[in-house]
């Protein structure tokens, strides 16, 4: 499936659109925690990596006074109140975010089992993948369940390591094809001898052993301290440098007893002139040069249960020799002598391997080098494309099924009502403003002929049907007046754009926009009850109609057709019109007799926009050569812009479909669902085969989610249209183009309905 109008330095290599607007919701720096410094990592590869994105960061507080923040932080919750869940998904919902990332671990969430967490991610519009940094294995009821409801709420899930793969898929029962094993990232650091850094630190001549983190006594730093003894024995010049300031739960609740048991038992065991506590939470340059320095690098852990160490991954892959207890992550991580491993509680062990590798220096550079070339896979440069990546298939996974509801299982027959609100917002006392940002009018674009002549046709068509709509006829004199003031009489044709401040932008529009506009006049002649409209319409018709005798474009000459059909409802003798509807309808019957084959049954050797007019125009003829020309090719667009699975596909406008080559298909726009709804319509009026009706209604559900990113494109809170369909999103953009387009694709089922309905012409088992 080919994408043909990406930003090629915003496309992974599957060639998948990499969302820009992605927010991460975690807590952040300033706090002190190993997620925040997590969380901000993202942040900033995301915005450094990843060309034009534009991240954002939603941080969860644990005290209601929150932090001073950077400015990326754009909104803040507190842990322990509800409420606040909801406000930040509302937040996130109002911002247009693409892509919600969660950091996910237990305890930084208000409930039990930081069930809170559910409340935000319930309310979410936006898919969220969520990253876990804690996965148990012997999880208690609540973990287990929240764990698994955020998982089910995620589109994407993110784990760090084999293990906790493992453990996704055999306890928490989560689908593996929903599981990204992504590794902790660390930062691109040079592999350098740790010499080059010792002098920063007064440090030149010495061994350095390095700890670092939050201090806190699950963290087994006593272990260490007791093996110091023999190894200062016989290298003297050791010195173990603990790095990071104690856990500030472990400070509010104990104040410093734990560091103070450190030094104290440092001083018993004859080591504290070997042990150097550096008590601050270190920034990124800060902490590059410790572990720079650094000859060995130890994690003497408690607990075998932590699937993922942070501080493990900056050391590894920053080029260390790791001494390490066999906790999940170090267990994997080390493995194949990238590391040495010993058991738990073990100082004897501790110093027999520290002792082993400060002897043995081509084991150590053998070690750190293993080390170092696996972590080129864990640089934040290359782990956060891999988020990216995940980012992408969250949108593909939550918006593509795999088999959308099939149209025969659908009750064609029900419609929703039609609303014209955004109608009338998007129209002032000009015309119909050509473009909107979300649903308001963006007038920097002023407007433009095509769309006011559609608009004109709707609003006539509405008439038709006797709608009770407010004050129509209001906004059909407006569209016209646009038509009036459009039209040049020294080219005989329409100009198309103008500006806001009612300057043309242009001598001369498209054939195409002077097409449009005989559409409508055609149609004010047919179909107005209102007998000054349809004078001038006559008028202004009889003055531009000659001129389609040299137009070139098959669009324009469809445009025509439709309008002279529509004319012809109320004057069906007209000479000059009959004599210019042959030519024009010759002109379409030459160019498809003389490009079509068997297998491209088509007026030219592409396929662009409002496709579905060619043949809309033939079937609109009284000949039956033309007719079935008009059905042949009918049948090939729609079995060609139908998926496998049933739902409308049309060709994307991102570099249409040239025959021989491969075909776009984003951006799919509203434009071409219409012109087939309504191309259908008429095979249906024209033979009586019910299964052009169906496949009209089928076309329509494109417009309400049954499309291949299952999403609506109708705002039933504005009563706009979106203004497409990309790869991985809708347009949120309502404007004028669109919302017409659906609402003529409604009007004129609603219209075929009524005409029908109740009559042996629509039987009962489509109604």
């Amino acid at each position: 499936m080919p994408i043909n109008a990406m930003n090629a330095e915003n496309i992974n290599p599957l060639g998948i659109h990499h969302p820009k607007n992605v927010a991460f919701i975690g807590d952040y720096l300033p706090r002190q925690c190993g997620i925040a410094t997590f969380t901000a990592d993202l942040y900033q590869s995301y915005r450094h990596f990843i060309p034009e994105a534009n991240p954002i960061v939603v941080s969860v507080n644990d005290t209601p006074g929150g932090y001073t923040y950077p400015d990326e932080v754009r909104y803040e919750f507190y842990q322990h109140c509800q409420e606040s869940y909801e406000k930040a998904a509302e937040f996130l919902n109002t911002k247009n975010v693409e892509v919600v990332c969660l950091q996910h671990e237990y305890g930084i969430f208000g409930g039990p089992a930081g069930t809170y967490i559910l409340r935000l991610l319930e309310n979410l519009t936006a898919p969220v993948v969520t990253t876990f940094h804690t996965i148990l294995k012997n999880p208690d009821q609540y973990q287990l369940e929240v764990l698994r409801n955020i998982a089910d709420l995620s589109a994407r899930v993110v784990c760090m390591s084999e293990k906790g793969k493992e453990f996704l898929l055999t306890i928490y029962d989560i689908p593996e094809e929903k599981i990204d094993l992504i590794p902790h990232g660390i930062p691109d650091m040079p592999f350098v001898d740790p010499h080059f850094y010792k002098d920063h630190f007064g440090m030149e001549g010495r061994q350095m052993l390095l700890t670092f983190g939050l201090l806190s006594p699950n963290k087994g730093i006593e272990n260490v301290i007791r093996a110091l003894p023999r190894i200062v024995e016989q290298f003297p010049d050791v010195v173990y440098m603990v790095l990071g300031a104690t856990h500030p739960n472990l400070v509010r609740d104990q104040g410093e007893t734990y560091r103070e048991s450190l030094q104290k038992l440092a001083d018993e065991c004859g080591v504290a002139g070997h042990v150097q506590f550096n008590n601050r939470f270190v920034d990124l340059p800060d902490l590059l040069e410790y572990l720079g320095a650094a000859d060995i690098y130890i994690t003497p852990y408690l607990n075998p249960a932590q699937i993922t160490s942070g501080t493990l991954s900056y050391a590894f892959g920053c080029g260390k020799a790791v001494v390490s207890t066999p906790y999940w992550h170090a267990e994997e991580l080390l493995s194949e002598g990238r590391g040495v491993l010993v058991p738990f509680g073990s100082s004897e062990a501790i110093a027999d391997s520290i002792l082993n590798l400060l002897r043995d220096e081509n084991l150590r550079h053998t070690m750190r080098k293993k080390g170092y070339m696996m972590g080129r896979d864990m640089i934040w440069e290359r782990v956060i494309r891999r988020y990216a990546d995940a980012f992408s298939q969250a949108h593909l996974r939550v918006s593509r099924p795999e088999a959308p509801p099939e149209a025969a299982n659908q009750d064609w027959f029900s419609l929703p009502a039609v609303c014209t609100d955004h109608l009338f917002r998007l129209t002032d006392d000009t015309g119909i403003a050509q473009h909107a940002r979300f649903h308001l009018p963006h007038y920097e674009e002023g407007y433009c002929t095509d769309d006011n002549a559609r608009a004109l046709v709707l609003t006539l068509m509405l008439d038709t049907g006797h709608s009770a709509d407010r004050n129509l006829s209001g906004l059909t004199d407006t569209y016209a007046a646009f038509l009036n003031h459009a039209y040049s009489p020294a080219h005989r044709q329409f100009r198309n754009f103008m500006g806001y401040d009612r300057r043309w932008l242009e001598d001369i529009g498209s054939e195409d926009s002077t097409g449009r506009a005989i559409w409508a006049l055609g149609t004010c002649i047919g179909r107005s009850r209102d007998q000054n409209l349809i004078t001038w319409a006559m008028g202004l018709l009889e003055n531009v109609l000659p001129h389609t005798a040299v137009m070139t474009s098959p669009r324009a000459w469809a445009f025509v057709l439709l309008g002279i059909s529509e004319y012809r409802k109320r004057f069906s003798n007209d000479r000059l019109v009959k004599t210019i509807q042959q030519q024009l309808l010759d002109n379409l019957m030459h160019i498809f007799t003389v490009t079509a084959t068997e297998e491209w049954p088509w007026f030219e050797e592409i396929l662009s926009y409002d496709n579905a007019k060619l043949p809309h125009a033939l079937l609109l003829s009284e000949n039956q050569a033309m007719i079935e020309a008009g059905l042949t090719s009918l049948r090939w667009l729609m079995a060609l812009q139908t998926a496998e699975t049933g739902y409308f596909q049309p060709i994307g406008c991102q570099g249409f479909y040239r025959k021989g080559e491969d075909r776009a298909y984003y951006d799919q726009q509203p434009i071409e669902a219409y012109s087939t709804v309504s191309a259908c319509l008429a095979a249906y009026e024209l033979t009586g085969d019910e299964d052009w009706y169906r496949k009209a209604a089928s076309v329509f559900n494109w417009f309400v989610g049954q499309n291949a990113l299952r999403q609506s494109l109708f705002d039933p809170q504005t009563g706009g249209c979106r203004d497409g369909l990309h790869i991985d999103r809708v347009n949120k953009n309502q404007g004028a183009e669109s919302t017409l387009s659906y609402l003529l694709a409604l009007t004129e089922l609603h219209l075929v309905r009524k005409q029908l309905a109740g009559t042996s012409q629509l039987s009962s088992n489509i109604l």
